[in-house]
């Protein structure tokens, strides 16, 4: 018997992997559900999908999935009715599964023409629960990492005082973090790997540039710049970063991004956490 949450029905635990974080427009490469039931009783369910499109290289190095690895494995729309019928009448939990999950799979059902809705169903997202009873503000990180309060919370310098000890803490808690400050500073600031500007408006795509938001998320920049030059200019002229303008500016005259090749010796985030956790969380 259940008798660490009480269900009325069973509870689709939902988890995807993807070619992206593109609701609209990525697609599903793996799902995954566990079914549990009001009597305790847990069943597994587990597919790997055909996109139907190339795995970008940079999704791959998130969950190791590469295009040889479901090339003959059925698309979504051959296992859509199997799926539905999993999850029927279920409700759903996940881990950012409200915004992520289940938005990309309503549209991988729409695109198959097979009925899923939503309503009716009772969402938990661990996510949520996690950023509510966890807070991540600096008195808390006091509280983890040095077992101590902070009285003079929001004194600029007593703040600043308790960030050194905590960064020194980490550093000595967590062994395989970097030990120089242009390491530590690529495992901070992941957007070399993924993103191109501070506002993270365009991310790699295929080794490309592609945007990261909005109706054109997960399109090629260069693509848009061909069918849709009113939107560059919309963005060039409106409230962007400087250097968010600039690759639009780019692009306007004909001018695309490329990759930086890295050295041998370099290491960026995902180098690091690539080995501890199989999917990056939004």
């Amino acid at each position: 018997m259940n008798h660490v949450l009480k269900l009325n029905r069973p509870l689709a635990v939902l988890d995807l992997e993807t070619t992206g974080t593109a609701p609209e427009t990525d697609r599903i490469i793996e799902i995954a559900i566990l079914l549990v039931y009001p009597d305790g009783k847990e069943i597994e369910y587990s597919r790997r999908v055909n996109p139907e499109m190339a795995i970008p290289c940079e999704a791959t190095n998130v969950h190791g999935i590469r295009d040889d690895d479901v090339k003959d494995k059925p698309p979504f729309w051959a296992i859509a009715l199997e799926v539905a019928a999993v999850l029927k009448d279920c409700d759903v939990a996940g881990f950012n599964v409200a915004a992520f999950d289940l938005r990309l799979l309503a549209n991988e059902f729409d695109r198959a023409g097979v009925e899923f809705s939503i309503e009716d169903r009772a969402i938990i997202d661990a996510q949520r629960i996690f950023h509510v009873k966890e807070p991540r503000d600096l008195q808390a990180a006091g509280r983890f990492y040095l077992n101590t309060g902070h009285e003079d919370a929001h004194s600029a310098l007593a703040d600043a005082s308790l960030s050194w000890r905590v960064l020194k803490a980490q550093l000595e808690r967590y062994l395989d973090l970097p030990r120089n400050v242009a390491e530590l500073h690529d495992f901070c600031n992941p957007t070399a790997d993924r993103y191109l500007d501070s506002g993270r408006k365009f991310e790699w795509r295929h080794g490309q540039v592609a945007f990261a938001f909005g109706k054109n998320q997960g399109r090629l920049l260069e693509e848009i710049a061909e069918e849709e030059r009113d939107y560059l200019k919309w963005m060039a002229s409106s409230d962007f970063p400087s250097d968010t303008k600039k690759i639009v500016e780019d692009a306007l005259d004909g001018r695309f991004s490329e990759p930086k090749t890295k050295g041998p010796g370099d290491k960026s985030r995902f180098d690091y956490e690539k080995a501890r956790f199989k999917k990056v969380a939004a």
